[in-house]
């Protein structure tokens, strides 16, 4: 069954077995790895992609369910300006990542900067909630959101 979706800015069609995982096209058919596999049910947060606009576990979205979808990975999301305000906010509050969990981390903190930029504390635990991987502390990831934030806020109100 062809599929059209877009990846990462650009129309796609694949032919492709309506249960094979999204995650695995990724991998295998356009040779995008930062979406990891690691658990396969959802829980890690090492798959995450953000598919129209919202961070989702690749691992458990079926490929027809990504028809006329938009979905963009770590390794795009890192060419958009928006990744500079999650980036710097990062390394201030010296967030250092193990490479298994940034696409979770740095996904999930952009679309909650996307809801709110004056993000709780109590928000940014909740938003971090579903990636298991504990390379860092979650002090040092709420105070990278919250600069982040802050970057974000300057530059939107220079625009």
């Amino acid at each position: 069954m062809m599929i059209p979706f877009e990846l990462d800015g650009d129309l796609m069609f694949i032919d492709s077995n309506p249960g094979e995982r999204l995650l695995h096209i990724l991998r295998n058919r356009y040779s995008k790895f930062s979406a990891k596999e690691g658990c396969l049910s959802g829980r890690c947060g090492s798959c995450t992609v953000l598919m129209n606009g919202s961070p989702v576990p690749s691992c458990m979205i079926p490929v027809f369910q990504i028809r006329g979808a938009s979905i963009i990975t770590l390794e795009y999301f890192k060419t958009m300006v928006d990744y500079r305000d999650i980036e710097e906010g990062f390394a201030s509050a010296k967030v250092e990542m193990c490479g298994y969990c940034d696409a979770g981390k740095i996904l999930h903190a952009h679309a909650l900067l996307e809801k709110t930029l004056r993000p709780t504390s109590e928000e940014i635990r909740e938003c971090f909630a579903g990636n298991a991987c504990r390379c860092t502390s979650i002090e040092d990831l709420i105070a990278g959101v919250k600069t982040a934030a802050v970057l974000r806020r300057k530059r939107k109100n220079a625009q």
